[in-house]
């Protein structure tokens, strides 16, 4: 069956059972994350949420366990701008011996105030990149064979590419939207490197949800939401609702055909085309399949968190 930007979380699920599979998806608290983790329970999979607030996540799991009372929720407390927070609850789960088929980094913020993490990294790339990849390597020892690592970036990776030789902004002013398209970029890179190099054990796809407005947006006044949201409009993009947008994230867990399409960035229920002067904006860049510079990028990123991947 066809998908498409309208598509939902439910449709793309529908005759598909997840029975014995377990899925993990980070900021499932709200938003995007919650909907994906009801989703994927809702199709037989147990699911374990990841939030920074205990409070956010006991509210979460009630709504959760309200929604699909026959689903196993349980949950794991982790600060993704924080390494010795990710250590710990990687640690922690891997010990407890459960595994994982759904590894769902779906995680992030946008266009924050220029700051920095726990570790003194840039907030937005060690957040959105960083804080996955160190969290993606503390799991590899719970990954299944096959497993699929789904990590969500964004079309605003088309604003910019991710500068490999500056990457916490230390050389340049900062800038709130270029340095959330610099880790959207980031993501894709990722994405397509772990493939690379992991391919034979896992999947791993990146995908844009689409335009949606949640709490991710929170950073940013009312008037610049409603100057976005004009902005996605004359350019013909529409609004989503969170099960529209989640919906992407659902297929790149669960569609067979993507199993030939390792590393690929997804939007709107299919794999992405390049950008065209046509359709100037539900595409990928030229820069989101780059080699050489997704290599640098995991170097630099062993290099800056202390983490390497298990052989």
């Amino acid at each position: 069956m066809a998908f498409s930007a309208e598509s939902t979380t439910d449709q793309v699920l529908e005759g598909i059972r997840l029975d014995g599979k377990h899925a993990l998806v980070t900021g499932a608290t709200g938003g995007l994350g919650i909907e994906t983790a009801r989703a994927l329970a809702s199709a037989g999979a147990s699911v374990t949420i990841g939030g920074r607030s205990p409070e956010k996540i006991a509210s979460a799991l009630e709504a959760l366990r309200a929604e699909v009372p026959d689903a196993s929720f349980d949950a794991i407390e982790v600060d993704l701008a924080s390494l010795s927070s990710i250590a710990s609850a990687t640690r922690t789960f891997v010990d407890g011996g459960r595994s994982i088929d759904l590894l769902i980094n779906n995680a992030g913020v946008m266009m924050c105030p220029e700051g920095k993490t726990a570790d003194g990294f840039e907030t937005q790339f060690g957040t959105n990149h960083l804080g996955h990849f160190a969290f993606t390597a503390g799991l590899m020892p719970a990954l299944t064979p096959g497993a699929r690592v789904i990590t969500l970036s964004s079309g605003a990776h088309l604003r910019g590419t991710c500068d490999v030789d500056d990457l916490n902004w230390e050389s340049r002013d900062y800038d709130p939207n270029l340095a959330y398209a610099h880790s959207k970029t980031a993501n894709i890179w990722f994405a397509s490197e772990l493939q690379r190099r992991y391919g034979d054990r896992l999947l791993s796809l990146s995908v844009h949800p689409g335009v949606i407005q949640t709490d991710l947006s929170r950073h940013l006044s009312d008037a610049v939401v409603a100057g976005m949201r004009e902005g996605f409009e004359k350019a013909g993009v529409s609004v989503k609702t969170v099960a529209q947008g989640a919906a992407t994230s659902v297929w790149a867990a669960t569609a067979e055909q993507l199993a030939e399409h390792g590393g690929a960035y997804l939007l709107d229920c299919h794999v992405a085309p390049p950008i065209s002067e046509d359709v100037p904006r539900q595409g990928f860049e030229t820069w989101a399949y780059d080699e050489a510079n997704a290599k640098a990028l995991w170097e630099k990123s062993e290099a800056l968190t202390g983490i390497s991947f298990p052989s």
